[in-house]
C-alpha cells in the first residue's frame, strides 16, 4: 500500500514539473526585453496566453506609442497600426495611429513637390488617408466608394499629388472617420512655401477630446454609421443612434474627459523649447469635434493664417482666444522676448479643459514667471474683422453660376438624433451640381438650436462674403472649413476649378455620421475607379 501511495505521489511531482518547465517556456518565448522597437511594432501577440482577464491587461496588449516623426522628402510611408497610448494622467488606452503615435508623423514638403504616400493597413478594419484641407485630385482625396474603396487589412493603397498650395493641413482616415479619427487615427501635413517667411521655431500643436474609460472611442464606439447601403431606400430622414445610444440633446459632449495636446495631458505637457530673440510659429489644428479657445499667455501675436491661407496684414493682439473650431487650423507667430515659461492653454468652459496646455520653455532661463489661469475671462478674436481689407477673388456683388442654400439643422426621429442639411439627410441629401469654371455661391444658415456645424468642403478653399447678413470687414478670408453656430448665417464663394465627386460636410463627424453630408458634384465627371460591395466602404 505504501509502494502504490508513493507511486501516486512520485507521479503527481513530475506532472507537475512538467507543467512549470511547459508554462516557463511558454513566458520565455515572449520575452521581449531584448525586442527593437521594429520588431515591436511588427511584433504578433494576438496568440499570447492572457491570464490576467483584467483592464490593465487589455490595455497594455499592443505595443506603446513612440514620439512623433517628422518626416521630410517626396516619398513617404504611412503604416496604420494599432499601440497603447500612456496620456500622462494614469489613463492608458489602445489607439489606432499613423506610425505607432499619437498624432501620427508630420509629413513636410515643400511647395511644388510631386508626393508619393504609401498607405500600408496594419489594423483589423478598412482606413483610408483625406488629406484635410489640400487641394489634390479627385482619385486622391481618400473617400471611401466615393473616390476610392477602402483599404483593407495587410494591404497598401499608394497615393500622390502634387503639393501645389502652402500651408498648415492635416490628414486622417475617412472611412468611419467618427470613430476612427477618435481612435487616434491622424496626422499633419505641412507644406512650406516658396516665398515663406522664415521663423526660428515652428511648432504643432494638435487638440483632441478622448474619452478616458476607453468604453467609446476606443473599444467600439458606435456614433450611428450613414452607409449608402443602409440607406439608399430611404426617402426621407434616417435615424441612428449616437454613441450607441438615442441622444435627447443636441450636442452633449460630456463623454470627452480628457482634453490632449500632441496625445499629452498637463501632467506630461508639450514643451515647446526658444531662444530669446526666435520668431515663432505655433500651428494649431484641431483634430477633435469640440471648438477650443486657446491663449498664448504673456506675448503679443498675429494670426498669420487660417486653414493654410494668409490673412492681409494680421494686427497685433494679446490676451484674446483664437478659437480653434473642428478641422480648422491657425498659424500664430510672436517673438520670444518673455524669458522663463509661460503656458498655452484652453479657456473652454469645461473641467476637461485643464488638461489642454502646453508650455513654452527658454534654454537659458528657469525662471518661472506665468501660473495656470484657464477660467480668466479673455476677449475672443473675431476672425471675420481680423486683418484688412484688400481686392479679393469674390465679392456679394459678383454674378454666380450656382447658387445652393444650407439650411442645417437638428431633429428628432424614431427618438433619435439627426442632423439635416435641408432637412434630408446623407445620401439622400440634395447634391451641389456644377460644372467646371462655375462661380458657385454658398448660404450656409445653422438652424439648430445648440449644436455648432463646422462646415468643411474638400477639393477647393471658398472664400466667406457675409455674416449674419453683413459683409466682412478684415482681411479676405479663404478657408475650407468653417463654424456655423446656432442661429448664424454665412455667405461663401468659390470656383469649381477641381473636377471630381466631393463632399461638403459637417465635421463635427457624429453629425456627418447622422445625416449632415451632401456633395459637389461636376457635370460629366466619372470615377476612376468601381466601387467594391465588399470593401466596406463607410464614408461618413
Amino acid at each position: 500500500m505504501k509502494k502504490l501511495w508513493l507511486t501516486l505521489i512520485l507521479a503527481l511531482l513530475v506532472v507537475i514539473g512538467v507543467a512549470c518547465s511547459n508554462s516557463e517556456d511558454s513566458m520565455k518565448g515572449h520575452d521581449m526585453s531584448d525586442m527593437k522597437e521594429e520588431d515591436m511594432n511588427n511584433h504578433d501577440m494576438s496568440n499570447m496566453d492572457n491570464t490576467n482577464k483584467g483592464e490593465e491587461s487589455k490595455k497594455e496588449k499592443f505595443p506603446s506609442t513612440r514620439t512623433t516623426q517628422v518626416k521630410t522628402g517626396k516619398e513617404f510611408t504611412l503604416t496604420a497600426k494599432e499601440a497603447t497610448h500612456d496620456f500622462g494622467n494614469g489613463t492608458k488606452l489602445p489607439v489606432w495611429t499613423y506610425d505607432g503615435s499619437v498624432p501620427g508623423s508630420q509629413i513636410r514638403v515643400k511647395q511644388g513637390d510631386k508626393v508619393k504616400i504609401n498607405l500600408k493597413n496594419e489594423l483589423s478594419e478598412p482606413v483610408t488617408i483625406h488629406w484635410h484641407g489640400l487641394p489634390v485630385p479627385n482619385s486622391q482625396d481618400g473617400i471611401p466608394g466615393i473616390t476610392m474603396n477602402a483599404v483593407q487589412p495587410g494591404k497598401t493603397f499608394t497615393y500622390e499629388f502634387t503639393a501645389s498650395v502652402p500651408g498648415t493641413y492635416w490628414y486622417h482616415s475617412h472611412q468611419d472617420s467618427v470613430n476612427q479619427i477618435d481612435k487616434g487615427l491622424y496626422g499633419t501635413l505641412v507644406v512650406e512655401g516658396k516665398n515663406e517667411e522664415k521663423v526660428d521655431e515652428d511648432y504643432t500643436l494638435v487638440l483632441d477630446e478622448w474619452i478616458s474609460s476607453g468604453e467609446g472611442s476606443m473599444e467600439g464606439m458606435n456614433h450611428g454609421s450613414m452607409t449608402s447601403e443602409e440607406n439608399k431606400n430611404d426617402t426621407d430622414n434616417s435615424t441612428k443612434s449616437i454613441n450607441g445610444m438615442n441622444m435627447d440633446m443636441e450636442d452633449d459632449m460630456s463623454m470627452y474627459d480628457l482634453y490632449t495636446i500632441n496625445g499629452k495631458s498637463a501632467n506630461n505637457m508639450e514643451t515647446l523649447k526658444v531662444t530669446e530673440g526666435d520668431t515663432v510659429k505655433i500651428r494649431l489644428v484641431n483634430a477633435g469635434y469640440i471648438s477650443h479657445k486657446i491663449h498664448l499667455h504673456g506675448y503679443e501675436f498675429k494670426i498669420v493664417s487660417t486653414d493654410g491661407q494668409p490673412i492681409n496684414n494680421p494686427a497685433i493682439i494679446k490676451d484674446q482666444t483664437v478659437t480653434v473650431a473642428p478641422g480648422e487650423r491657425y498659424d500664430l507667430v510672436f517673438k520670444a522676448n518673455n524669458p522663463g515659461t509661460s503656458y498655452i492653454e484652453s479657456h473652454d468652459d469645461t473641467d476637461a479643459a485643464k488638461n489642454m496646455v502646453a508650455k513654452i520653455v527658454y534654454d537659458s532661463s528657469k525662471k518661472a514667471n506665468d501660473k495656470l489661469n484657464p477660467e480668466e475671462p479673455l476677449p475672443n478674436v473675431d476672425i471675420t474683422k481680423y486683418g484688412k481689407t484688400t481686392k479679393s477673388k469674390f465679392s456679394l456683388d459678383s454674378k454666380y453660376d450656382v447658387e445652393y442654400k444650407m439650411n442645417l439643422g437638428t431633429v428628432m426621429k424614431d427618438k433619435s438624433m439627426v442632423y439635416t442639411i435641408n432637412n434630408r439627410t446623407y445620401p439622400n441629401t440634395e447634391p451641389l451640381n456644377v460644372k467646371e469654371g462655375d462661380l458657385v455661391e454658398v448660404t450656409l444658415k445653422n438652424t439648430s438650436k445648440s449644436a455648432d456645424h463646422p462646415m468643411h468642403l474638400h477639393g477647393h478653399f471658398f472664400q466667406v462674403l457675409s455674416k449674419n447678413g453683413k459683409p466682412i470687414e478684415g482681411s479676405p478670408l479663404m478657408k475650407d472649413t468653417l463654424n456655423v453656430k446656432p442661429g448664424e448665417e454665412y455667405v461663401v464663394a468659390f470656383k469649381a476649378d477641381n473636377p471630381g465627386n466631393w463632399m461638403f460636410h459637417c465635421h463635427d463627424l457624429h453629425h456627418a455620421s447622422a445625416g449632415m453630408v451632401t456633395e459637389v458634384k461636376y457635370k460629366d465627371y466619372k470615377a476612376s475607379f468601381t466601387p467594391n460591395p465588399n470593401a466596406n466602404n463607410k464614408p461618413e
